[in-house]
């Protein structure tokens, strides 16, 4: 297990984890980015409310993308079932 430090909205942060240190980066700056679109709509935000609103839109990705992939199984699944059912 290691440790990387990271820097988000001024504040350092050490992350102890088996990911990469490039992907752990790549996470914070994601972060780092989606904090700075919040800032930039509402400059006086408190951090705080930033950091909120930051993960609820990364939580909204989040299951738009879930749901995008659960719809995209079940149409391969169909389609698998039906060009399965051909060969039968």
């Amino acid at each position: 297990m290691g440790s990387v430090e990271i820097s988000i909205l001024g504040q350092k942060y050490t992350i102890k984890g088996d990911a990469h240190e490039e992907y752990i980066k790549k996470l914070a700056a994601y972060v780092e980015e989606k904090l700075h679109e919040i800032r930039a709509g509402n400059p006086n935000i408190t951090p705080l409310k930033a950091s909120i609103l930051a993960s609820l839109n990364i939580a909204d990705e989040l299951h738009r993308l879930k749901e995008d992939h659960d719809r995209a199984t079940s149409t391969i699944e169909e389609k698998t079932n039906a060009l399965s059912g051909l060969f039968d």
